[in-house]
């Protein structure tokens, strides 16, 4: 039986719209893509000295399990050139499993739903544009109203290439 899951995407090093593109296409070996929302150009937090990013959010289907699935994430990330030298540094491409059906995990190496996602508007405004009304298993709150509750702050415009 299939699963839906919702992804985030990101990209802030070289041709990120071309970044996000490949990994979408790579993410199609791991199941079906249903639905990829618009691209958000982001302001980065935490580390703010960098450029900014693009985000995207994608909704697959998968019969992979989150393990799998996490696996051939970071496999995709490393065949595209990733380097994880600083946390939450520049990178080519971030790819996190947002939720996974309505599954609760909590293991050393992996946590669904994405335990900062609530209070990432880089995440949440993507997501609600292709799943406003899916639930946060947790919380037990739409995307949408996750969306809304979130306070001023990041800036997360909708990007128009030129």
């Amino acid at each position: 039986m299939p699963h839906l899951v919702y992804l985030s995407l990101g990209s802030n090093l070289g041709d990120r719209e071309a970044h996000l593109h490949e990994a979408i296409t790579r993410l199609g070996a791991s199941g079906h893509i249903v639905s990829v929302s618009s691209l958000y150009e982001t302001e980065p937090v935490e580390v703010t000295d960098q450029a900014w990013f693009l985000n995207c959010a994608v909704a697959l289907k998968t019969a992979a399990s989150p393990e799998e699935l996490m696996a051939a994430i970071l496999r995709i990330e490393q065949q595209m050139g990733r380097k994880r030298i600083q946390r939450k540094g520049p990178r080519i491409i971030d790819i996190d499993i947002l939720l996974f059906d309505d599954a609760i995990l909590d293991s050393p190496a992996l946590t669904i739903p994405h335990p900062a996602m609530l209070g990432r508007r880089f995440v949440l405004q993507p997501l609600a544009e292709i799943a406003p009304e899916v639930r946060h298993p947790v919380r037990k709150r739409t995307i949408q109203e996750l969306l809304d509750a979130l306070p001023a702050g990041q800036t997360v415009r909708r990007y128009q290439n030129n």
